[in-house]
């Protein structure tokens, strides 16, 4: 990446490469702080060492990638969001030598604080450039999203996301002329693709936040004309619901890239009717990159229904979730992949990196899925967000995208609640739109009853009524409401 910022700073200097709603980066500022941090770090660090990253949104996570990346050190990703137990976890897991953090950041007392402030960063020579990384070495550890416990870190290099936005530009037919927005956190898998590589890959601006808030990534894309946004799919219903919604121009979307958790068909088509942008995703994991993808070119039944075709340069087979073992495609299994987008597994972690390979080398995914004659892979659910009641194996994202279609839901989350007779029973929690009113367990059934959905999949129990609480990567925090719904029940 450190070639493509010097090439963009060569020919277009006063281009904007980041705007982070304080200013704008151009590509020779950013080349030259980058530059000037690289050169801080490696009189203080050696080639191969790990040096933190505890940044809000923003250009800051970029140049202190790029400064690691030019001084051949490897970055350790940590979202702005993350408790201080995730922290520090993550310095100790990656045995970084240092974190580099916004001026006046508190850190844990094992590592050296860096602070960085683009303002503050002095012109200083960056350092020679046979320091910088290749392509095949350790870029980044990248950390999961910690939705069920302390996160592990994923090795990532860059071979892997170049791979990766080429896929991305094939899918979206993505050009140096897009406008780019992302809502994501930048060191996640999808924020790191869709602020850190393909928007500078391609030459373009990419605009970002250092908080997400509906109405004013609404009015950045419609000031700024963005062509290409990314959100998971909680952020994209949040903006359907935002009142300001309807009065914002916002045909300049051209593509929508979600993903992270199920997309419900009917939000997606919604988001789509009123913006004329065609929504895509990726469907893979951060440890496996990507296995299928929608395009610009699929029908709106296997754009929206499907997380789309497999990827031809990705191996991919289904396993037995029970035991491993290989089993026929067409059909319903356990995902694993090989390929490019693969990860290098897991750092300093030989117990989690075996439980992710097969004996054979696949990496596996924690879901359930279906692959049919065409090769389109549909998600039925994760291997541990399903509930299993009397027998009946019952797929939480199904039955979240079945409430999310009531009128006064936002977001719905469903968890297993333990049952004495029929092992578990369906439970919901509920996240209601702006100014919507109360709704209780009955109305929500008369209204899938309505939808002629299954009775099998109705929540017997509604758990609570108001906002869900989000991991540091943005998803709904399933472990801690599976949590909840198991101390509910014993009361």
């Amino acid at each position: 990446m450190a070639g493509v910022v010097a090439r963009w700073a060569r020919e277009r200097p006063d281009g904007v490469a980041v705007a982070h709603g304080g200013g704008d980066l151009t590509w020779a500022d950013y080349l030259s702080v980058s530059g000037s941090l690289a050169a801080q770090l490696a009189e203080r660090f050696d080639p191969g060492d790990r040096v933190a990253t505890w940044l809000p949104d923003g250009a800051e996570p970029h140049v202190a990638w790029g400064a690691t990346e030019r001084a051949g050190l490897t970055a350790v990703g940590i979202g702005w969001r993350a408790g201080a137990r995730e922290v520090e976890h993550l310095l100790s897991r990656s045995g970084a030598k240092a974190v580099i953090v916004p001026p006046g950041t508190d850190v844990p007392p094992q590592v050296t604080a860096i602070e960085l402030s683009l303002d503050g960063l002095a012109d200083r020579a960056a350092p020679d450039v046979s320091l910088a990384l290749g392509p095949e070495d350790t870029f980044i550890l990248n950390s999961t999203s910690g939705t069920t416990g302390l996160p592990k870190l994923v090795v990532h290099t860059q071979r892997r996301w170049f791979y990766f936005h080429e896929l991305a530009v094939a899918a979206g037919g993505l050009t140096g002329e897009d406008v780019f927005c992302s809502a994501l956190p930048a060191p996640y898998g999808f924020g790191l693709w869709t602020q850190h590589f393909s928007p500078a890959i391609l030459g373009s601006p990419v605009h970002v936040r250092s908080r997400f808030r509906a109405a004013d990534l609404l009015g950045a894309i419609e000031e700024s004309r963005v062509t290409v946004l990314a959100a998971v799919t909680t952020q994209l219903i949040l903006m359907l619901d935002e009142p300001s919604f309807a009065g914002r121009d916002l045909s300049s979307l051209r593509v929508v890239f979600t993903g992270g958790e199920a997309v419900p068909y009917a939000k997606a088509a919604e988001f789509e009717d009123r913006t004329g942008a065609r929504v895509l995703q990726f469907y893979g994991s951060n440890e496996t990159g990507a296995a299928s993808v929608t395009t610009v070119d699929d029908d709106r039944p296997h754009r929206l229904g499907t997380a789309g075709r497999i990827i031809p340069g990705m191996q991919v087979r289904l396993f037995d979730p029970a035991d491993r073992t290989p089993l026929a495609v067409p059909g319903r299994g356990q995902p694993g992949c090989k390929g490019p987008a693969t990860c290098e597994g897991y750092w300093d972690d030989p117990q989690a990196s075996a439980s992710l390979y097969t004996d054979d080398g696949w990496v596996l995914m924690g879901d359930l899925v279906e692959i049919d004659a065409d090769g389109y892979l549909t998600v039925v659910g994760r291997t541990s967000d399903i509930v299993i009641r009397g027998g009946k194996n019952i797929s939480a994202p199904a039955v979240e995208a079945e409430v999310m279609t009531h009128p006064s839901v936002s977001v719905a989350a469903v968890v297993a609640v333990p049952d004495a007779v029929f092992g578990e029973r369906v439970g919901v929690f509920v996240e209601l739109k702006p100014g919507a009113p109360e709704v209780t367990l009955e109305e929500i059934t008369a209204h899938l009853a309505s939808r002629q959905v299954t009775r099998e999949w109705f929540p017997e129990h509604l758990l609570g009524v108001g906002p869900l609480p989000r991991s540091s990567g943005g998803k709904v925090a399933k472990g801690e409401l599976r949590a909840r719904a198991v101390a509910l029940r014993n009361e």
